[in-house]
């Protein structure tokens, strides 16, 4: 299908054609007949005419497109002129309705996403915590007011970033959120930034989200730093308030259990079968509270940092050979049987020896308490790079997956006979000593816990290693 310039243009040598035509068919008529001089007048005046119809036709369309091409340029303020209401009249009032519509559509956008852009703007500015807005290359694009009072100028310069306390965490971060494209967001120490504001120490937590366009393409990070000063500070009391409340009550406890124990032994006189089984209730309970205690207390000297690391060379066969033996009654008197699966030659670990024993005897202790009768557990050990990897496997009744993101939190609803501390303590001494500790369970197909220590560095082997 032609457009209507080509079909003018079309028409327009079409009668040139035909103007030439007939021109030179008038020429031999006449000349024939011998009219030499009258054939040139009648074909010089045939072609004026043909070249004043291609004018005339060709020049309105050149107008027009030029006309066009202005618009098209993106001058929507200029319009199409006309007087005639013809065809070219018509199309070149078109072009000037055209014209308006874009500007309108155009003026309209633009507001609309200059509104959009001021409304983000103030709601960032808005937000009371420090935010650190970043391209999909790291590059800081925008900081809102909180930022730029706690980083200063550095906020605004990626390179400055690195002189500013906490620079190399915030720009870590954001490296790791947009390498993994997921929201970087831990609740561990090593989240969290200490800054000096005046002479005021505070703490901040560090929070790095990746953003997304519709269709999922990476466009940048948003970070975020929480003012965290007043949960530690309280923290901190509710922790010193356990230890010493712990420590308080210990010397009391110690009393009632060595009362319940001469009761049992009949240092008071025979007890009645009533009496007898009181006072062994009684006994189990403060077992039980004994246990809280030592719990609490541990805790709180992990958290306050009282609790001090002596690093030994372990051998993980031996240490899972005596968490074996140490529950080795209470595994058979429920028909469960414990295995060891690990390499004599495995690499050596720098732990402390404290802390692993409590890891292994509270996962084992978990795991015998709920695996049924006739169950099996298995402790393994083996080398992972620079760590050694710990597995304590069971077939028992498993973890609900809503309780597994909670499993490490203080006080957690797994534990229905224990403290509820024990999980914590183990990830906090896990922690401690540089490692990491995850779960995998289905209700009904038992739990597997495994967690890393580091293997000892070489320049350690002239140390003797430990064995016991």
């Amino acid at each position: 299908m032609l457009n209507l310039s080509q079909r003018l243009i079309l028409g327009c040598v079409l009668l040139a054609c035909l103007t030439a035509g007939l021109v030179a068919a008038t020429h031999r008529a006449l000349a024939a007949a011998g009219q030499t001089t009258l054939a040139y007048a009648f074909v010089a005046a045939a072609l004026l005419i043909a070249v004043a119809t291609v004018y005339f036709v060709l020049s309105p369309i050149r107008v027009l497109a030029r006309d066009a091409h202005r618009i098209a340029q993106g001058n929507l303020e200029h319009r199409v002129e006309w007087s005639s209401r013809d065809g070219f009249g018509v199309l070149a009032g078109e072009l000037s309705r055209i014209a308006v519509r874009l500007r309108e559509l155009r003026d309209s956008e633009a507001g609309r996403r200059q509104m959009e852009f001021q409304l983000s703007d103030a709601v960032l500015q808005s937000i009371f915590e420090p935010i650190i807005v970043t391209d999909g290359k790291g590059h800081v694009l925008k900081v809102n007011q909180a930022a730029a009072e706690l980083l200063g100028e550095a906020a605004t310069d990626r390179m400055a970033l690195t002189n500013t306390p906490g620079g190399d965490k915030i720009l870590s971060a954001i490296r790791d959120a947009v390498s993994m494209q997921k929201a970087v967001a831990t609740e561990d120490d090593a989240s969290m930034l200490p800054m000096r504001i005046g002479k005021q120490e505070r703490s901040y937590r560090l929070r790095t989200t990746p953003m997304r366009d519709s269709e999922g393409r990476l466009l940048g990070t948003v970070t975020t730093l929480e003012d965290v000063t007043r949960l530690q500070e309280t923290d901190r009391f509710k922790t010193q308030f356990i230890g010493v409340a712990s420590r308080k009550l210990r010397g009391p406890l110690l009393q009632l259990r060595r009362g319940l124990y001469a009761l049992n032994q009949g240092f008071g006189g025979e007890l009645r079968p009533l009496q007898a089984e009181l006072v062994a209730a009684a006994s189990s309970e403060t077992e039980k509270l004994d246990d809280l205690m030592r719990d609490l207390i541990e805790v709180a000297e992990l958290d306050t940092g009282k609790r001090e690391l002596k690093l030994e060379r372990l051998r993980p066969l031996h240490a899972l050979g005596e968490a074996r033996d140490r529950f080795c009654d209470e595994a058979t008197q429920k028909h469960i049987r414990v295995d060891v699966s690990a390499y004599p030659d495995l690499a050596v670990v720098k732990a402390d020896r404290r802390a692993l024993r409590s890891i292994l005897d509270n996962l084992l202790s978990n795991a015998i308490r709920y695996t049924p009768q006739d169950g099996e557990i298995l402790l393994a050990a083996e080398e992972n790079k620079n760590f050694v990897q710990f597995t304590v496997r069971d077939t028992g009744r498993g973890i609900e997956a809503e309780r597994l993101s909670t499993i490490f939190d203080r006080f957690n609803t797994f534990s229905e006979t224990g403290s509820g501390l024990g999980l914590a303590m183990v990830r906090r001494l896990v922690e401690s000593l540089g490692g990491q500790i995850a779960v995998e369970s289905r209700l009904g197909h038992g739990s597997t816990f495994r967690f890393t220590i580091p293997v000892a560095v070489l320049d350690e082997v002239r140390h003797p290693v430990e064995v016991g």
